[in-house]
């Protein structure tokens, strides 16, 4: 277990477990799929542990907005 998981500092930064998980496993893919770390200094960090250290280095960060609402104009 990572102990900066342990902190509730990033579940306030982010809105909550759930989101947190979301986020950890969305960003987990891009890394498994050739997408570069966006810290410095991975040497020996594990996968998660890179996540978790862009979450507090707000590298990365949730975007829960949606789509913007279109309004249609009535005929």
């Amino acid at each position: 277990m990572i102990d900066d998981l342990k902190n509730k500092a990033i579940y306030d930064k982010i809105g909550g477990a759930f989101k947190v998980s979301a986020l950890i496993q969305k960003r987990m893919a891009e890394l498994m799929e050739g997408s570069r770390p966006l810290i410095e200094n991975t040497d020996g960090m594990t996968m998660m542990e890179i996540v978790v250290q862009e979450i507090l280095q707000d590298k990365i960060t949730a975007d829960y907005s949606g789509p913007e609402k279109v309004e249609v104009p009535k005929i």
